[in-house]
């Protein structure tokens, strides 16, 4: 055995990309358990309704108390880690996420396992938006692009996976192993941070906490009067009262975000143009995405009689499409600006919603029936990603990416919250059951809903985004 003088040494070339893919991966793996825990529940919902006796409304809170959480502090994360430290903070948000993925698991109840969702989505907003963070100040600036790409894409396969990997732990194990096994990843993930990525710092500055409780109590009062107004009717004082009370709290947090010095959502951004259209279709997009993917897994098993493995599977000319054709968007972009793929992509996502909608009603309904939507909204999904990340960020300047993607992320969660709750309202009040034949009669109506508001998307980006942007400047 040599001495250890004598251990061959890796030359710096070696060591760096070492360093580089070491950094990718401890970035990565708690971002892609915090991305597939956003649809891992889907194909689980019908298994969770008879195990826990869950109703309707239940199942909503399980998906969209999660989602909520984490779209409401994840700005209030980076700001936290830019003052305290960003590699604390993220893996914080591991540890946090972990437990309440253990909570979760052990929850012997509806409502228990909906508190521990919400609590997951604490951990996650921490964990998403200082991942790319970390990776970026983790790696040679030569190899930055390439990571980020990679990083991209495992986000993306986080969304495909979901659905499947649910499916297969469900079939395979039992619905508490979806949360059971983000456990060990956090284990080995959390050392692996510590290791691989340097902590750093950004600009100090207060945490505008007023913003944050008017935002967050503003989106959960709209939801909540969205998601109550059939079992109550909308004309009655609760679902009136929460969505007024909604509507003051959020025009509140307008104003205060106009007022003061540090605010969580600098509104300005919003007066450069590709900015505010980029986030008006990811509002759209997540509405009708997310919306129609909670109704469709669960169509799948309780209106076809697919297994949730079968289920998830069956979602993958959707989900998975992206991995294709988004990359295709990326290098067309520059060449022709993000305004004809942005539009051409929800276009095609309407489509895809609409050609669903209309073949469900069917008495002969097979499941090919379904696949030129679904690959219709998987086309359109991966022409939407790439340009409408740069349409974000293209205008502005660099001291404000860091926020302008923030604020993205955020909008996206808040739209797919807001479809869940919108569609399976449109589903309900169109006589929906959780029965074969009444999951029918409400989810057609759902997915022509959802269809109409994407297509919304579409308009608007062909109407208002300039054509320059996202092109090559020379």
């Amino acid at each position: 055995m040599p001495a250890p003088a004598e251990l061959p040494v890796a030359p710096p070339a070696v060591r760096r990309r070492r360093g580089t893919a070491v950094a990718l991966i401890a970035a990565s793996v708690p971002m892609f358990m915090a991305t597939l825990d956003n649809l891992v529940m889907t194909t689980a919902l019908p298994v969770l309704r008879t195990e826990l006796s869950a109703t309707l409304e239940q199942l909503q809170w399980m998906v969209n108390a999660y989602t909520l959480s984490f779209a409401t502090l994840m700005i209030a994360a980076a700001t936290l880690g830019d003052r305290w430290g960003r590699r604390r903070v993220f893996v914080a948000g591991i540890v946090v996420f972990a437990l309440a993925s253990i909570a979760s698991a052990l929850a012997t109840s509806a409502e228990l396992l909906i508190a521990a969702r919400a609590v997951q989505g604490v951990g996650a907003a921490a964990i998403m938006p200082l991942s790319l963070t970390l990776l970026a100040g983790a790696v040679p600036a030569a190899r930055r692009a390439m990571a980020i790409g990679i990083w991209g894409g495992v986000s993306g396969l986080g969304v495909a996976l979901g659905p499947v990997i649910g499916g297969a732990v469900v079939d395979g194990i039992s619905w508490e192993a979806i949360f059971w096994i983000n456990v060990p990843v956090a284990v080995v993930a959390i050392p692996l941070v510590f290791w691989a990525l340097p902590e750093s710092h950004g600009r100090r500055q207060p945490l505008d906490l007023a913003g944050l409780v008017l935002a967050g109590a503003g989106i959960l009062s709209l939801t909540w009067a969205i998601i109550r107004g059939n079992d109550d009717g909308w004309g009655s004082v609760t679902v009136v009262g929460g969505m007024v009370l909604g509507a003051l709290l959020l025009g509140a947090f307008l104003l205060r975000e106009s007022r003061t010095d540090h605010p969580l959502i600098p509104l300005r951004l919003f007066r450069v143009r590709s900015f505010a259209v980029a986030n008006g279709s990811a509002l759209v997009f997540s509405f009708g995405v997310f919306g129609l993917v909670f109704l469709l897994a669960q169509y799948l098993q309780i209106g076809m009689g697919y297994t949730p493995l079968e289920a998830g599977l069956r979602t993958l000319p959707w989900t998975a499409a992206p991995m294709i054709f988004a990359p295709i968007a990326g290098m067309l972009a520059p060449r022709v600006g993000v305004r004809p793929l942005l539009a051409a992509g929800l276009a095609l996502q309407a489509a895809g919603l609409a050609w669903m909608g209309l073949v469900v009603a069917s008495d002969t309904l097979v499941y090919a029936d379904l696949v030129p939507g679904l690959a219709l909204a998987g086309i359109g999904m991966g022409l939407t990603f790439a340009p409408s990340a740069t349409a974000v960020l293209f205008d502005m300047a660099p001291d404000d990416h860091g926020t302008a993607s923030s604020v993205n992320s955020t909008i996206r969660e808040v739209g797919g919250a807001l479809g869940v709750a919108a569609l399976v309202a449109v589903f309900t009040a169109s006589d929906g059951t959780l029965t074969p034949d009444g999951y029918v009669a409400g989810l057609q109506p759902a997915a022509l809903v959802a269809s109409v508001v994407v297509a919304l998307g579409a308009v608007m980006v062909l109407v208002w985004m300039p054509r320059e942007t996202g092109r090559l400047r020379v």
